[in-house]
C-alpha cells in the first residue's frame, strides 16, 4: 500500500487547524478576566452557528435525516461543543495556553484506554510504550520539570480540568470513528457540524445558565458587569467562532480525506509549538526548558504508538 502524498495544499490544510487551536487557547487566556468561561463558549458557538446557517440550513428542516439520529447528535454536541470546549476555557482561567495544549496532547492515551474498555480494541506493546512516554510528558508539565515535586504534587486547577477535557475529547473521537448517522449528513462537513452545534448549543445554554446562577450567589461582581464588553472582546469572539470552530474544522476534514487520520494526527502535535510562539508574542509567557522536554516526550510517545507492527 502506497503512502499518501502530502501536497503543499494538503500540508497547508493540516497546518491551519493546530495554528487555530493554539490561537484559541491564547485568546481564551487573554479574555479570561473579561468574560466567564462557560459564557465565552456559549457565545462562540452561537456566532459560529449563525455564520454556518447559510451553508447548512437545510439539515435543520423537519424532514431532514438529522432527526432520526438526534440522540447521537445530542451526545456529540454534549461532548464536543458543550463539553470539551467548556472545560478548556475553564482550564484557561488558571492554566497557561502552553500547559493546556501540552496536557491535551495526552489524548491518544485516553483514546487507547477508552478503545480497550468500551470498544473492544486491543493495545499493542508499542502503544503501551507510547502511552508511557506521552504520560511522562504530561507529568513533566504538571511537575514543572522538577522530579521531587511529583512526591508532593499540587495540581493547578486548570491542568486537572484539561485532563478531564482530554478524556471527553477522546470519547468524542471514538464516537466519530464509529459512525451511525446517515451518510449524506456525514459527508457534508457543514451539515454534520451544524447538527452537532444545534444540540451543543442547548447543552451550552444550560451550562451557561448554571454558571450565571452560581456567580449570582458567589461572585462580588454585579451581574450586569460580568461581561466586560469591548471591541477587543468582540474581536476575540469573532476569531474563536470563525478560526477554531469553522475554518479549522473544514481544513482538518479536507486534510484527513487527503492523507488519512494517521498522518494527519502528527500535524496536530504542532498545537503546543504554535501555543508557545503565540504565548511569547501576545502574553509574554516564554516557554521553559521543561516545556520543550514535555513536548519531545509527547511527540515521541505518539510516534511510537502510531507505528505499525
Amino acid at each position: 500500500m502506497n503512502t499518501p502524498k502530502i501536497t503543499p495544499l494538503i500540508a497547508l490544510m493540516l497546518v491551519i487547524p493546530p495554528l487555530m487551536w493554539a490561537g484559541n487557547a491564547v485568546v481564551g487566556r487573554m479574555v479570561a478576566p473579561h468574560i466567564p468561561p462557560i459564557t465565552l463558549n456559549f457565545l462562540r458557538w452561537v456566532l459560529a452557528f449563525v455564520l454556518l446557517i447559510p451553508l447548512a440550513y437545510g439539515v435543520l428542516r423537519p424532514s431532514s435525516a438529522l432527526w432520526p439520529s438526534w440522540r447521537r447528535f445530542a451526545l456529540l454536541g454534549l461532548l464536543g461543543t458543550g463539553g470539551y470546549n467548556t472545560l478548556q476555557y475553564v482550564a484557561l482561567q488558571t492554566s497557561s495556553p502552553l500547559n493546556t495544549t501540552l496536557v491535551a496532547s495526552s489524548t491518544p492515551i485516553w483514546m487507547l484506554l477508552i478503545g480497550k474498555l468500551f470498544f473492544g480494541t486491543s493495545i499493542s506493546r508499542q502503544s503501551l510504550v507510547g502511552a508511557v512516554l506521552s504520560m511522562a510528558g504530561v507529568f513533566t508539565v504538571i511537575a514543572q520539570g522538577q522530579l521531587h515535586k511529583l512526591l508532593s504534587i499540587q495540581l493547578v486547577p486548570g491542568d486537572a480540568w484539561m485532563v478531564l477535557a482530554s478524556l471527553v475529547w477522546a470519547w468524542y473521537s471514538w464516537l466519530l470513528a464509529t459512525p451511525t448517522e446517515p451518510k449524506a449528513i456525514r459527508q457534508d462537513w457543514s451539515a454534520f457540524l451544524i447538527g452537532q452545534m444545534f444540540f451543543g448549543l442547548i447543552w451550552s445554554g444550560l451550562f451557561t445558565a448554571a454558571e450565571w446562577q452560581w456567580l449570582a450567589h458567589h461572585s462580588t461582581t454585579p451581574q450586569q458587569a460580568l461581561i466586560d464588553w469591548s471591541w477587543g472582546l468582540a474581536a476575540a469572539l469573532l476569531y474563536v467562532a470563525v478560526g477554531p470552530s469553522l475554518l479549522a474544522y473544514r481544513c482538518w476534514s479536507a486534510g484527513v480525506q487527503g492523507v488519512g487520520p494517521t498522518i494527519a494526527s502528527f500535524f496536530s502535535n504542532l498545537t503546543p509549538v504554535f501555543a508557545a510562539l503565540l504565548s511569547t508574542v501576545f502574553l509574554g509567557q516564554a516557554p521553559q526548558g521543561y516545556h520543550l522536554l514535555a513536548f519531545a516526550l509527547i511527540v515521541a510517545g505518539i510516534t511510537v504508538s502510531s507505528r505499525r507492527s
